[in-house]
């Protein structure tokens, strides 16, 4: 399980160092794509897998399933971490973060989300609701 928020920056040859805490779970290598909201998800090669099983079982005739599996397998890329803990970050998916240099990685449970600095904060200045978020979670029963 992946929890906490660390802030780093990108390198000039575009490796990120993965945070200590990450680094035994995310494994000698991982899977890195596209994310919501602006952001790059990171899995695990075995939650990559799971998670594949699910998008396989979507229906290839709803135009919307194709589209999100699209946008998903087609940022994914296999990233190599280096014995000093580093991964070498694609371009298109720095470009798509709108990565510049300093970055924030938190762990969301079953996955690394990768944000710009700047994206992560505009994200936490938003006056979201979490207690009426909360209230409706509850009645999905979680």
């Amino acid at each position: 399980m992946f929890i906490g928020e660390y802030q780093h920056a990108i390198d000039s040859k575009n490796r990120m160092i993965i945070p200590s805490k990450f680094r035994e779970a995310i494994g000698e290598s991982f899977v890195l794509t596209k994310g919501l909201d602006g952001c790059l998800y990171a899995y695990t090669k075995d939650e990559w897998k799971i998670l594949e099983e699910k998008l396989k079982k979507l229906p290839l005739t709803n135009k919307d399933a194709r589209a999100f599996v699209r946008f998903f397998f087609s940022g994914a890329n296999e990233i190599d971490v280096d014995k000093q803990g580093r991964a070498l970050i694609p371009q298109n998916l720095l470009e798509y973060a709108e990565v510049k240099k300093d970055i924030v990685s938190i762990g969301v449970s079953t996955r690394i989300e990768i944000w710009s600095k700047e994206k992560w904060d505009e994200y936490n200045d938003q006056n979201i609701d979490y207690e009426s978020i909360a209230e409706k979670m509850s009645e999905l029963g979680i």
